[in-house]
């Protein structure tokens, strides 16, 4: 049974966690990402990327503990096995293409790490149990989430979240901006996919200028982000997108976007 279903539709791959109920974040569901994220940079008809999981119970546990030392053996040590759930956090945040997460059901540790490195999120309006609750195994968030949350949500909700193991809602989570929509729990892939197909139509090159720019702008300075934007301007300036965004616009129709791919 493999670990990750894919699947493409209208230019947007969708990776589906296949380990219902629960969709823990297994050894084999790491391996899987780390080969299929990078395939899928590389295939200029994917124009963007959703992450959910199989059924409609939850988006994900987090890590499987119980496989920790089949990892150590495997890979060499605990370190090994948290740095390769950080590289494939790296290459979804980095990929050059918008990424979509689903929040159903529990969103826990890695369950949670996961969206934040997406470009998007979106949460089930009942039943989402959001958090950060490693404190309750007497640890810290190992996949980044102390560093992601924060720069989503701030500081103080961030701190409120991870020291008192607090789960929230997908109310709470629009609220405080960690999503940017709800819906109910039987649309949210199909609104996911709705959300990857406009994306998808958008200019592909001028999509990754943009992410190229505004992904980790946290540690930039304003300059350095005012020449990632010039990049992208000398990018995507005489492009066959470029020009049919200029012709529709004096056409007054629709661009049609990205049709040498």
């Amino acid at each position: 049974m493999s670990a990750v279903l894919l699947s493409i539709k209208n230019h947007v791959a969708t990776l589906s966690n296949n380990d219902a109920p629960y969709n823990r974040m297994t050894l084999e569901y790491m391996d899987e990402l780390e080969r299929l994220v990078p395939e899928l940079g590389a295939d200029n008809s994917v124009r963007a990327l959703v992450f959910t999981s199989a059924g409609e119970d939850h988006f994900s546990v987090g890590m499987n503990l119980k496989q920790i030392p089949e990892g150590i053996e495997r890979k060499g040590s605990l370190e090994a096995v948290l740095d390769q759930r950080l590289r494939v956090l790296d290459l979804i945040e980095n990929l050059g293409k918008p990424s979509i997460a689903t929040l159903f059901g529990y969103c826990l540790g890695g369950g949670l790490e996961l969206p934040l490195a997406c470009h998007f999120r979106l949460a089930a309006d009942e039943g989402a149990q959001i958090g950060l609750p490693e404190m309750d195994l007497g640890t810290v968030p190992t996949w980044g989430g102390s560093g992601r949350l924060p720069r989503v949500v701030g500081r103080d909700v961030a701190l409120d979240m991870i020291l008192r193991g607090r789960k929230i809602s997908g109310e709470e989570a629009l609220k405080f901006g960690l999503v940017m929509e709800t819906c109910p729990i039987t649309e949210i892939k199909a609104r996911a996919q709705a959300l990857g197909e406009e994306l998808a139509k958008q200019p592909r090159l001028a999509v990754k200028g943009v992410l190229d720019t505004i992904v980790g702008f946290e540690a930039k300075s304003l300059r350095q982000s005012i020449l990632d934007e010039r990049a992208a301007v000398l990018l995507t300036g005489n492009t066959a997108d470029s020009q049919e965004g200029m012709l529709a616009f004096l056409e007054k129709r629709e661009p049609v976007f990205n049709k040498d791919d």
